[in-house]
């Protein structure tokens, strides 16, 4: 039996289009920078699932994914389309990613990773941290001070390899730096500090050369920040008042110590670092290290 010729080609038609393989097409859009969320736009054809490796190791199966970059560099990013059969097409584009605008760290711990603004205002403050995350100072250094609700203290260098149980906390590189208060740089939560030594000894308030602290502080109140403005002689500005009532902070800590930094993502790996069992010194009874690397 002859089938008729329009349901011959209807049925060539439609095996050709069981047979097609997918088209692979993206574009890239959003600023291409550190940290900044990278928007590949799918454009692909005749696909159902997708495939994506942007060229840093990191991986999306998400139809038009963001992406951030942690480094500055040429990436070659790879797009797999796959249809219902399981044939696939990939196209590959090169993206290139500029440095951050701003002097950006990256703190890593067991509980997750902060990425930290060093601010430009306390320049002695900022090269001092950058020279020593270059040398790699940090790397395997404890949070040795742990206080809920208060902060969270690293930067000693005898708590390397430090037995249980040590006393912590009076190490450093052997220098001072002198202090460096800004006043529109307060300790909200997430400020990173200077550590010191208290003012009987170190009256110009100096830094240590090494130790810092991360603020994760209390909620405040209009009260609270009213009567720490009257001890201290100080005002706070309408955008520090509404940020302390946000976020919260150590606002009794202001233009005591220098504030030098902040955390920009993972406060809640900050909060979890808090929460730690800690012993009759405040250092935590299960160890929590550090490593740190600049973000270029």
């Amino acid at each position: 039996m002859r089938l008729p010729t329009i349901l011959k080609l209807s049925l060539l038609a439609g095996l050709a289009v069981s047979c097609a393989r997918p088209v692979a097409k993206f574009s890239i859009g959003g600023e291409q920078r550190v940290l900044s969320p990278v928007a590949f736009d799918n454009q692909s054809q005749k696909a159902t699932n997708y495939q994506w490796a942007f060229g840093d190791g990191q991986t999306s199966q998400v139809e038009s994914p963001t992406h951030q970059y942690k480094a500055s560099g040429t990436y070659t990013v790879k797009l797999t389309a796959i249809n219902k059969k399981g044939k696939t097409k990939t196209v590959e584009q090169k993206v290139s990613i500029d440095p951050p605008k701003a002097c950006l760290a990256e703190l890593e711990t067991e509980f997750g990773t902060m990425v930290i603004q060093l601010y430009d205002a306390t320049p002695k403050h900022q090269d001092n941290f950058v020279k020593l995350v270059e040398e790699g100072f940090y790397d395997s250094l404890l949070f040795h001070r742990v206080i809920e609700n208060f902060m969270i203290q690293g930067g000693d260098p005898d708590s390397k390899d430090a037995a249980a149980g040590l006393a912590l906390g009076s190490g450093g590189p052997g220098y001072t730096i002198e202090a460096e208060f800004v006043d529109s740089l307060i300790h909200l939560k997430g400020a990173l500090a200077a550590a010191r030594t208290g003012d009987a000894v170190n009256p110009q308030k100096r830094s240590s050369g090494s130790q810092f602290y991360i603020v994760q502080g209390q909620p405040m109140t209009e009260e609270l920040l009213n009567r720490i403005e009257a001890q201290k002689g100080i005002r706070y500005s309408k955008e520090q008042r509404e940020a302390y009532l946000e976020v919260g902070g150590t606002p009794f800590l202001d233009r005591e110590y220098t504030v030098f930094g902040r955390v920009i993502e993972g406060l809640d790996v900050l909060d979890k670092i808090a929460e730690v069992q800690t012993d009759g010194r405040d250092r935590p009874v299960k160890d929590v290290h550090m490593k740190i690397r600049l973000i270029r």
